[in-house]
């Protein structure tokens, strides 16, 4: 007789937590909400009959079932995303299968991207377009590119290009009733905002502007939607400068100030350890490498 799995949700979620010992580091693993962890966590528990943390102040522990379940789930996991890895590199040995946020595909990628089927036919490229990142321990991606600090946990990880925000918008918000001639003029514009708050925070800061409310506008969680909203002069957004440099010399966008915010965050190419032994990465490795020196140059 069959016997009845926990659900494998919450199973993902019980491993995730044990291993960070942190409900907020698993949801942001798993791309998802710490209350979306605690549900799963709880209906885990539920499906037992008995707890799997102990919730002590500020921090987490496991009771002593969940240490005797987590090696198995842990090891569990493991195994088959290494034996899904080896049938798909078997089976499927050209198809590289990347994954990048929607802006930097269309931003940057997709500028490059016929250079490297010249140099490289025998690869069949899938580019993934989606703003959550993938778990390459267990998605169907081979490499990466993310955008943050860099030094994330269990992959390896090659900085690629700095971001460094400055405002952009229509041009014809530089004329009109009230023209953007000098950072106070952002009062009576609207603010785009990608993601969170924290990006025009920083540049009003910088900016010495201390009167106006940065919490203001709407946020949007793509960045192709955030510039093209800023296209069609729908408000003012921070652009990542490496990301519009063909919509400001094509004249559709413009930088009303000469104010730059220079951050830590950028670009990085990201993989499983090993991963630069399999040739088709390696090559897509190099070429965006070798893409990232020849601009510089």
């Amino acid at each position: 007789m069959q016997k009845k799995l926990p659900p494998l949700n919450a199973l993902r979620a019980f491993e995730a937590g044990a291993r960070h010992l942190s409900f907020t580091k698993a949801a942001n693993e798993l791309h998802v909400t710490q209350a979306a962890v605690s549900h799963q966590i709880k209906a885990l528990e539920a499906h037992l009959g008995y707890p799997l943390f102990k919730r002590m102040t500020r921090k987490l522990g496991l009771t002593e079932q969940a240490r005797v379940l987590f090696p198995v789930v842990s090891e569990a996991f493991m195994r088959i995303a290494e034996t899904a890895e080896d049938l798909r590199s078997a089976g499927d040995s050209h198809t590289l299968s990347v994954s990048v946020t929607p802006a930097f595909g269309a931003k940057w990628l997709v500028y490059r991207l016929p250079r490297f089927w010249r140099k490289h036919p025998e690869i069949d490229l899938k580019v993934h377009h989606t703003i959550a990142c993938a778990d390459l321990r267990y998605d169907d991606v081979d490499v990466a590119i993310r955008f943050g600090q860099g030094a994330w946990e269990g992959v390896s990880s090659e900085f690629m290009l700095r971001v460094d925000y400055t405002p952009v918008c229509s041009p014809a918000l530089l004329t009109g009733k009230h023209p953007l001639k000098c950072p106070e003029d952002l009062r009576h514009h609207t603010l785009l905002h990608e993601d969170d708050y924290d990006g025009w925070i920083q540049w009003l800061a910088v900016a010495g502007v201390t009167d106006l409310d940065p919490r203001r506008g709407p946020i949007m969680d793509d960045a192709t939607v955030l510039m093209q909203m800023a296209v069609e002069g729908g408000g003012v957004a921070l652009g990542k400068l490496t990301m519009v440099e063909r919509e400001i010399a094509a004249g559709i966008l413009v930088k009303p100030f000469d104010i730059t915010v220079l951050t830590e965050l950028g670009y990085h190419l990201v993989y499983l350890p090993g991963a630069l032994e399999r040739e088709k990465v390696r090559k897509f490795r190099d070429f965006v490498m070798e893409e990232i020196t020849s601009e510089i140059a």
